[in-house]
């Protein structure tokens, strides 16, 4: 059987054990990146495709006579065409819960800094103004409690909940969004998704990226928040419009944000949230979900259900 891992650089491989994936019973080809235009020629007789970031099309897909299994180092699925996967039978696995501890971590990294000030705090103190300063603190930043403030969590899955429990051990009143056309019931710590805004003094994203959503917070959303809100997203980049999040940021709209995913990555030159201009906000290159523990976690899920799918059994299949 022939296997091709078509981005294995992207998982960041050598510090990692990859034998459990590698001593499978499959001839493979591995590849540390694949443009577009080398996909079908990579995964032509493949009957195992294993990719990150690379994106295999309806035209990917149905030239690849042989192909059984597409497995992704990756939870979101919308880089396969996956009508074009099930119309060959062809299984598509995700990864699941392997960086929830990972990307728990970096979201709280980036609500303390935002709400303490760390690094303007850090600049203070190395700058000199700590040195010339008339008293014995430094107070040019204004610094909030999260006790008594409201957790706004978009997507109440295992990342939700985990970011959530955080917030709880913080004294912070935690909401989850309701969508009405989604969601049939209503809770106690449910509010519907414009009301989720407009009481937040955080809020964080945590849903799958959908046709639907697709600028989930824009314009209209940005001016719903509270002028001292923090935006949080870890999710992915295109839930969020960059273009309207600057001008709320420029105009003291919301009060900050703290991003690790942009709608093109790596970014194109010129993005717009790439500004040092820009106050009260911190971009990180997409590294939340990248803890060496993470990382080792999603080989060996990988290499379990590659495993398990070499013997007639498919776990984490999502067609």
């Amino acid at each position: 059987m022939k296997g091709v891992i078509l981005d294995f650089d992207t998982i960041g491989p050598d510090d990692l054990d990859t034998s459990i994936l590698l001593s499978l019973p499959i001839s493979w080809q591995i590849y540390g990146n694949t443009s577009f235009n080398e996909v079908n020629e990579r995964i032509r007789y493949a009957d195992v495709v294993l990719t990150n970031k690379v994106e295999l099309s309806n035209e990917n897909i149905k030239q690849a006579a042989n192909l059984k299994l597409i497995g992704l180092f990756a939870t979101g699925t919308n880089i396969i065409d996956l009508e074009a996967a099930s119309d060959k039978n062809i299984c598509v696995s995700n990864a699941v819960a392997y960086c929830t501890d990972s990307v728990v971590q970096h979201v709280w990294a980036l609500i303390l800094a935002l709400t303490t000030r760390i690094f303007e705090y850090s600049q203070a103190a190395t700058d000199g103004r700590w040195e010339r300063s008339n008293s014995f603190c430094v107070m040019d930043y204004s610094v909030k409690e999260l006790a008594g403030k409201t957790l706004g969590v978009v997507g109440a899955g295992e990342l939700g909940r985990a970011v959530a429990s955080v917030g709880l051990a913080f004294g912070m009143n935690v909401k989850y969004a309701l969508f009405p056309e989604r969601h049939s019931f209503t809770h106690d710590n449910r509010l519907e998704f414009k009301v989720l805004l407009q009481q937040s003094d955080i809020v964080t994203l945590h849903c799958p990226l959908t046709k639907d959503n697709v600028n989930l917070i824009d314009k209209k959303e940005l001016k719903l928040m509270k002028s001292t809100a923090i935006l949080i997203n870890t999710a992915r980049g295109k839930l969020v419009n960059e273009l309207s999040l600057r001008d709320a940021l420029v105009k003291g709209e919301i009060g900050g944000a703290g991003l690790d995913v942009l709608s093109q990555e790596p970014p194109c030159e010129g993005n717009t949230l790439l500004d040092d201009s820009l106050p009260n906000l911190i971009i990180t290159p997409h590294t939340a979900w990248i803890s060496l523990e993470a990382r080792q976690r999603l080989v060996e899920q990988v290499a379990g259900t590659v495993g398990k799918f070499l013997k007639g059994e498919k776990i984490n299949s999502v067609c």
